[in-house]
């Protein structure tokens, strides 16, 4: 069992919160399209044989790119792998690209899950992040979907936005709910040094939310969730049982995954390999016949930081036993010693030899987790 992962680097436009490697220079997206086929060929025996059962196309913006280019896409991938195990294909999307025509085509092609980037559904706040689309036009989005026969979607929300308040989001939680998705991401805003919404706050354009403000807009989408009979199964995400994310869940569990395109990751298990975060750098290697990456052989202390932070994230919890397999009893006893008194305060739990967030542990979490890592 393995992910597939295609990074598509194209956007219309910059949104002032994302730090994510993209650019809206789309004139390069054939000679993309062709790079990443000639990489798929190259790379194609990398992850030892294992049959790809999830397929995640993201960015960037997938939907930005033609649907004569993402067709070429799929039908070459389907060329080079085996995709007849395919358990999920998820492709990302924007509300103002999608149309009944383009979903349909979605459709033929296989895709069973979109994930689509709504932010909010207030028209004032998408503005300030400057979104392109409007909220009209994500119901529609969502409804267009659902007419054309995928019943796997999951919308991206975000909290803490400038001048969003506790009503505002519960509004928004609200409009969500009534979309009757399956999935639900929802993160805190984060101001990353060198976007332009950093920019904004260093200049007094924006105020970035309190604490308190964030806690509070946090739990009270873990509450209405959790009444619309969602799971929270990791930090960020929430779904209908058995509609968890499957592609992202192989990131926490450590599943293999062949990442192709400009900044997209892989691991076999073993090894972590990274694209450059460049198209012109990227194309220029395939243009030559050759890889990309670079590899990264991790210190074993560096997998053991690695396994904590994931697995910390997620329902499922760290267990302790898997710690002590991997690293030794010191190293697993080391790990309780520390967790102590975040149990004592109320932020983790120890059950059945696992050790998880408490709801309140959530929004402390990467201290927690910080404080747990190897020395």
């Amino acid at each position: 069992m393995a992910g597939l992962y295609i990074h598509i680097p194209y956007c219309k436009s910059k949104c002032t919160y994302c730090d994510f490697y993209s650019t809206p220079q789309v004139d390069t997206m054939e000679q993309y399209v062709h790079s990443l086929l000639c990489e798929a060929r190259l790379r194609a025996t990398e992850i030892n044989g294992e049959a790809f059962t999830t397929l995640y196309l993201g960015g960037g913006t997938p939907s930005v790119l033609p649907l004569n280019l993402l067709t070429t896409l799929i039908t070459g991938l389907d060329n080079i792998f085996d995709l007849s195990n395919l358990e999920e294909f998820t492709i990302e999307v924007n509300p103002d690209d999608v149309t009944h025509e383009y979903i349909e085509a979605l459709g033929k092609l296989g895709v069973n899950r979109v994930s689509m980037g709504v932010q909010s559904f207030n028209d004032d706040e998408l503005r300030t992040i400057n979104r392109r689309h409007s909220s009209k036009q994500a119901i529609d989005a969502v409804q267009a979907i659902k007419d054309a026969g995928i019943n796997n979607i999951s919308i991206d929300l975000i909290y803490g936005l400038p001048h969003q308040s506790l009503d505002s989001w519960r509004r928004n939680v609200e409009q969500a709910i009534n979309l009757d998705v399956q999935h639900i991401s929802a993160y805190c805003l984060s101001y990353e040094h060198g976007t332009r919404l950093w920019v904004m706050r260093e200049q007094g354009k924006v105020q970035e939310a309190s604490d308190e403000l964030c806690i509070a807009m946090h739990n009270q989408l873990v509450w209405m969730l959790k009444q619309t009979g969602f799971e929270h199964y990791e930090i960020s995400n929430f779904a209908l049982p058995g509609y968890r994310s499957r592609h992202n869940s192989s990131y926490w569990n450590f599943t293999p995954y062949l990442g192709l395109g400009a900044a997209a990751h892989s691991f076999d298990g073993k090894m972590r390999r990274y694209n450059p975060s460049s198209i012109k750098k990227y194309i220029n290697a395939l243009d030559k016949n050759c890889t990309a990456f670079t590899e990264e052989h991790p210190y074993w202390f560096e997998r053991y930081d690695e396994e904590v932070m994931l697995r910390l994230r997620t329902s499922d919890g760290l267990d302790i036993s898997i710690i002590a397999n991997r690293y030794g009893d010191q190293t697993a006893n080391g790990l309780l010693c520390k967790a102590k008194k975040f149990i004592a305060q109320g932020l983790l739990k120890l059950n059945n030899n696992t050790l998880t967030l408490t709801p309140q542990g959530v929004m402390m979490s990467d201290n927690i987790i910080r404080e747990l890592m190897w020395d």
